[in-house]
């Protein structure tokens, strides 16, 4: 790392204590590996998705929310809310091709009562889906969240980790989420992300996806120290391309799972990017911004694993409407600029199978 970032590095005690606090937080690790059998193969769908500001349309004083309410310059409603929800949920059964995901990581959502609104007042109510969420110190009020089917994922533990920003110290952004639970007869940590954006200027904002990616290393480190074959999924928006200097060096995310990767951490979606599935158009360039990473423990053959061809983009047709400024398609969002077009979002959604 170069010496610019060097003021990242934790404190010995620091460092100690917070491998202490991860290691305690989810002890019941991943079973003895079991020889590979012909027996039919279980699926565990995950997916993530920035859902593109699911807000509800009420105003809160202490977050910068105006303009999704009525009155505000979006004229958010309860109306257009529920239509965006009955999107999302559309979203989550389709990928789940009728079985919807295990786990439904989502980024830019305000607050409970949206996630209660899309896992109890839609049809997704009969799969009993818990939220794992908390309000976040972001100043626009949006959080990241996790979802899951307690009939498959049976949650040992959750927390949510701030991230501190070494030359901006009162600086906020939104918290990563981390859940630890029991996925068929392993034990998975998941860590939900939403990294800083580039609002302001690439090189500008760079430090606080650094941030954020050494924040995500440092609580990756603190279990891998006490358990290296730890099954480890990361998921998220990180406003960044694969081959970032964030997600490469801060992180030290592997852009392939060939050859050495000392960080142990692979990059599926620089896979899926490399095979031109990309989930983000900006100015009339794909790219894949919205990220699936794993630990190379979670590539074995044996036990709860998967493979880069286990991951996509889904890009139905639904979720895309035609790029008239540029050419082919863009994703069918709900706002361009502060016209409301009723689509689902300006991301497309990232997944992929875990089998056992």
């Amino acid at each position: 790392m170069t010496p610019k970032f060097a003021n990242f590095a934790p404190k010995a005690l620091t460092a100690l204590a917070s491998m202490l606090l991860l290691a305690t937080a989810c002890n019941r690790q991943t079973s003895p590996q079991r020889p590979v059998d012909n027996e039919p193969q279980l699926r565990h769908r995950v997916m993530f998705y920035n859902v593109e500001n699911l807000f509800d349309p009420f105003n809160d004083s202490l977050k910068r929310d105006d303009e999704f309410t009525p009155d505000g310059a979006r004229h958010w409603t309860w109306h257009k809310m529920t239509q965006k929800v009955n999107g999302i949920y559309k979203v989550i059964m389709a990928l789940g091709e009728m079985d919807p995901p295990v786990l439904v990581g989502l980024c830019e959502v305000e607050n409970r009562l949206v996630l209660k609104q899309l896992t109890q007042n839609t049809p997704l109510g009969r799969y009993d889906y818990r939220i794992a969420h908390r309000e976040s110190p972001d100043s626009r009020g949006i959080d990241v969240a996790l979802l899951y089917r307690p009939d498959k994922f049976k949650l040992l533990e959750q927390r949510f980790f701030g991230v501190r920003f070494p030359d901006a110290p009162d600086r906020k952004t939104r918290e990563i989420l981390y859940a630890c639970g029991l996925l068929g007869r392993d034990t998975l940590h998941v860590f939900v992300n939403h990294w800083p954006s580039k609002y302001g200027g690439e090189l500008e904002t760079m430090s606080g996806r650094m941030a954020a990616a050494v924040t995500l290393r440092q609580k990756v480190d603190s279990i891998r120290i006490f358990y290296p074959q730890a099954r480890i999924l990361i998921m998220g928006d990180m406003n960044d391309e694969p081959e970032a200097v964030a997600t490469v060096q801060g992180l030290g995310a592997c852009l392939t799972d060939e050859g050495l990767c000392p960080g142990q951490l692979i990059n599926i979606s620089a896979m899926l990017k490399a095979r031109k599935q990309c989930s983000y158009k900006y100015k009339g360039t794909w790219g894949i911004i919205d990220h699936l990473i794993v630990s190379r423990s979670l590539l074995d053959r044996q036990g709860l694993r998967t493979s880069p061809d286990r991951a996509g983009v889904f890009a139905a047709d639904f979720l895309l409407e035609p790029d008239r400024a540029y050419t082919g398609q863009k994703p069918f969002r709900t706002f361009v600029g502060y016209k409301y077009i009723g689509g689902f979002s300006d991301h497309l959604p990232v997944y992929i199978d875990l089998i056992e």
